[in-house]
C-alpha cells in the first residue's frame, strides 16, 4: 500500500520540477512511511512513498522496465501476480525484482490495455509510455484504491492518490463546489463523480484513462462492470460449495505478504468468516483484534472472542471511549473533503489497534453489498412487492396522504416509525431507495440551503446520480439494481473511502477478500430468492458458513460500529452545534440559513426531534472547508 503522485504534459513537455512532485507525495507520507522516491523527464514527474508489504528490498518506486521506456507509480496489491508472472516468463519475460509492481511492467510490455482484465487485485497506479509519450491511469474494479486528478492552468494534468497531494500544488485553485455539498448533504459522502474542490477528479472504479501527447485529454474509459442480468444455473450443494471455494480462494490469496499480517474481528458473520477461513489455510495462530465499548447493546466483543476461541487465534481486545469526539479533527484531516459516516471514528480505531501487531489486516467489507445484507435490501424488495399491486398513480395519492398525515416520531420505536415507509411508497421505487440510503432528505436540504443556493443549484438534486444509475442497471429486478447503483456509489463513496483513509492514516494496509472480482460476479448472478429469504439478507452464504460457524453467530442481528452522536450534540457537543450557526467558514459561503441551522440545533439539544446525522454533516463540513479553503 502506498500514496502516489505526478504531473503529466500532454501538450508539449516542459520541464518537471522534481521538488514538486516530491512535495505532493510527502503531502501523504502516511501511506508510505517506508520509504519515497520521485523520477522525472521531460513532460512528466512520477513520485511515490512506500509501505513496504511485498519484495521489501526490491520493490522501490518509481520503478523502470529494463529498457527505461516505461516508468510506474502503483498504489495496492496484485494478488495473482504470481500467476501473471508466471506466465509472462513463459513468454520470455526476465525479472529483476520479486514484486507484483514489476508484473505490471512486463504485462504492459506483454499484452497492452488487456493487462487490466487480468489483475486481481485493489490498485491504483500511473504508467508512463516513452515510445508512445503516454500516460495511462488505472483503478480497480470497486474503487478500492483513491485516484485523483485535475487540469491545472499551465496546461498540465496533475494526480494523486489522496486531495491533500493535489492540494500541495500551487497551481490548483481551492474553489468550493456548491453541487458537491449538495451531494454531501444527500447522502453523507461526496460521491465518486464529485469534489468539495471544483475542478478536481476521481477516476471512476474500473476505469482507466490513456492520455497521449498532442491529443486532447480524453474522458475516463469504463475496463469493467458488474452485471445482474444473469442467473446462475446452480443450485443447493453445488451452489454453496462453489460460493465456499470462491470465498477461500481470495482469503488465500489476500495471504501474501513479507510483513505481519492478521484480520479485524468483530464476530459478525463477514469478519468471522475471513478468519475462520484465515485459520484454515494458515500454519501459525492468526492474529486479530477487536475493540469494544461500554454500551452492552452495541459491544460486540463476547461473539469476537467466542470465535477467536474456535479458531485458536491470537486475538487482542480493546474497550474503546465511544465518547471520544477528540479524533473528529484527525477524521477531518484523513478524509479531506467531508465525511459523515460516524462509524469512521470506531474504524479509525480498530485500525490503530491492529497497527500496533501487524502492517497488513484483513477485513469482512464488501459482503453486504454483494450478497444483499442490508437491512435497506429487505425493505426494497418488500416495497416493490407493494408497489406492484397498486397503478402509480392511485399508489401516490395512497400512501402520500397517508404520509403526509403520519407523525415523523423520531422517539417511538422503530416499528412505529412508518412516515418514511408511506412517503416512499408514494414514489417511484429508484427515488425511494435513493431517499433510503440518504442522510439529509431534499425537503430538509431546501430549509438549509439559503434562497441564493437553490437558486445556484438550479434544481439539481443528488439523488439524480441513483435514480439515473438504477434506471440504466443490467437487472433483472428492483434488488438487482438497487444494489448495482451502491457498487456504483455507495461502496466507493462510503465503504471503500472509509477503510481507505482510517487505515492509511495509521499506516496500515487493509485487505477486502470478500470484494474479489470473482466473488462479487458470482454473487450479482444468484437469484434474488438465494439472496434474501426467510427475512434473511446474505440467506447462501450464511447456509455456506454454517459448516464453519455457529448458527448464533450466523444469524444474530447486524450490529455494526456505533457512535453516540445523538447524545454528543445534547451534552459535549451542544455549544459546538449550535455555534454552526454562527460559523464565519459556512456562512462565508452565502449557501446556509443560519436560521435553519440554529433551529435544528436547538430543536435537538431540547429533543423535540432527532437531527444529529445533519448536524454531524454540518460539523465535518465545516472542518473539511476550514481546512481546504481558509
Amino acid at each position: 500500500m502506498c500514496g502516489i503522485a505526478g504531473i503529466f504534459h500532454p501538450d508539449t513537455p516542459k520541464p518537471v520540477d522534481p521538488a514538486r512532485v516530491r512535495a505532493m507525495a510527502d503531502a501523504q507520507a502516511h501511506r508510505g512511511p517506508d520509504g519515497s522516491g520521485v523520477w522525472t523527464a521531460p513532460g512528466v514527474g512520477l513520485s511515490h512513498r512506500r509501505l513496504s508489504i511485498i519484495d521489501l528490498g526490491g520493490g522501490a518506486q518509481p520503478m523502470a522496465s529494463a529498457d527505461g521506456s516505461l516508468h510506474i507509480v502503483f498504489n495496492g496489491e496484485i494478488y495473482n501476480f504470481l500467476e501473471l508472472r508466471a506466465e509472462l516468463e513463459a513468454k520470455g519475460a526476465r525479472f529483476a525484482t520479486n514484486s507484483d509492481t514489476e508484473v505490471l511492467l512486463h504485462g504492459w510490455l506483454a499484452w497492452g490495455r488487456a493487462l487490466l482484465d487480468r489483475l486481481n487485485g485493489m490498485f491504483a497506479f500511473a504508467l508512463h509510455d516513452a515510445r508512445t509519450q503516454s500516460l495511462l491511469l488505472a483503478r480497480d474494479r470497486m474503487g478500492v484504491k483513491p485516484l485523483h486528478y485535475a487540469a491545472l492552468s499551465d496546461g498540465s494534468i496533475a494526480f494523486a492518490s489522496e486531495l491533500k497531494g493535489l492540494l500541495a500544488h500551487p497551481l490548483l485553485r481551492r474553489v468550493p463546489d456548491l453541487r458537491a455539498v449538495e451531494d454531501y448533504l444527500a447522502f453523507g459522502y461526496v460521491p465518486d463523480d464529485a469534489c468539495l474542490v471544483a475542478g478536481v477528479q476521481k477516476l471512476p472504479a474500473g476505469h482507466f484513462m490513456l492520455i497521449e501527447r498532442g491529443k486532447p485529454v480524453p474522458r475516463p474509459v469504463q475496463w469493467w462492470d458488474l452485471d445482474f442480468s444473469r442467473r446462475t444455473s446452480a443450485k443447493g450443494d453445488a451452489l454453496e460449495e462453489e460460493l465456499i471455494a470462491l470465498m477461500r480462494d481470495a482469503v488465500r490469496s489476500r495471504m501474501l505478504a513479507d510483513v505481519p499480517l492478521g484480520a479485524f474481528l468483530s464476530g459478525g458473520v463477514d469478519s468471522s468468516a475471513v478468519v475462520a477461513l484465515m485459520a484454515e489455510a494458515s500454519r501459525s495462530a492468526v492474529k486479530t483484534c477487536t475493540i469494544g465499548f461500554d454500551a452492552a447493546d452495541h459491544d460486540e466483543r463476547s461473539h469476537a472472542a467466542r470465535i477467536a476461541e474456535r479458531f485458536a487465534t491470537d486475538h487482542r481486545e480493546r474497550m474503546v471511549d465511544a465518547d471520544d469526539f477528540a479524533l473528529i479533527d484527525t477524521l477531518a484531516a484523513a478524509f479531506d473533503e467531508p465525511f459523515a459516516d460516524a462509524s469512521a471514528l470506531a474504524t479509525y480505531q480498530v485500525c490503530a489497534l491492529a497497527r500496533e501487531q501487524v502492517t497488513v489486516a484483513l477485513s469482512g467489507d464488501g459482503a453486504d453489498e454483494a450478497f444483499a445484507g442490508y437491512r435497506r435490501y429487505r425493505f426494497q424488495a418488500a416495497e416493490e412487492r407493494v408497489r406492484g399491486l397498486l397503478p402509480g398513480s392511485l399508489r401516490g395519492r395512497l400512501f402520500g396522504t397517508l404520509g403526509a398525515v403520519y407523525p415523523k416520531a423520531d422517539w417511538a420505536p422503530r416499528p412505529l416509525r412508518a412516515k418514511a415507509t408511506l412517503l416512499g411508497l408514494a414514489q417511484d421505487g429508484a427515488m425511494a431507495y435513493a431517499r433510503a440510503v440518504g442522510v439529509t432528505p431534499p425537503e430538509a436540504r431546501d430549509r438549509l440551503f439559503s434562497t441564493e443556493a437553490r437558486r445556484a443549484l438550479g434544481g439539481y438534486r443528488g439523488e439524480e446520480r441513483y435514480v439515473n444509475t438504477m434506471k440504466s442497471a443490467p437487472a433483472r429486478e428492483p434488488l438487482d439494481a438497487a444494489q448495482y447503483a451502491d457498487f456504483k456509489h455507495w461502496l466507493p463513496g462510503d465503504i471503500m473511502t472509509k477503510i481507505d483513509r482510517t487505515s492509511m492514516a495509521v499506516s496500515l494496509e487493509a485487505r477486502e477478500p470478500l470484494l474479489d472480482y470473482r466473488l462479487v460476479e458470482f454473487a450479482a448472478r444468484l437469484p434474488v430468492s438465494v439472496r434474501i429469504r426467510q427475512g434473511q439478507g446474505k440467506w447462501v452464504m450464511k447456509k455456506a458458513l454454517e459448516r464453519y460457524l455457529p448458527s448464533d453467530i450466523l444469524y444474530r442481528p447486524k450490529m455494526g460500529f456505533v457512535t453516540p452522536i445523538g447524545p454528543w450534540f445534547r451534552g459535549p457537543l451542544a455549544d459546538q452545534a449550535a455555534a454552526l450557526a454562527r460559523s464565519t467558514v459556512l456562512g462565508g459561503t452565502g449557501w446556509f440559513d443560519p436560521t435553519a441551522i440554529e433551529r435544528i440545533a436547538a430543536d435537538h439539544r431540547a429533543g423535540r426531534a432527532e437531527h444529529s446525522r445533519t448536524l454531524w454533516q454540518l460539523l465535518m463540513l465545516e472542518k473539511s472547508m476550514k481546512r481546504l479553503f481558509e
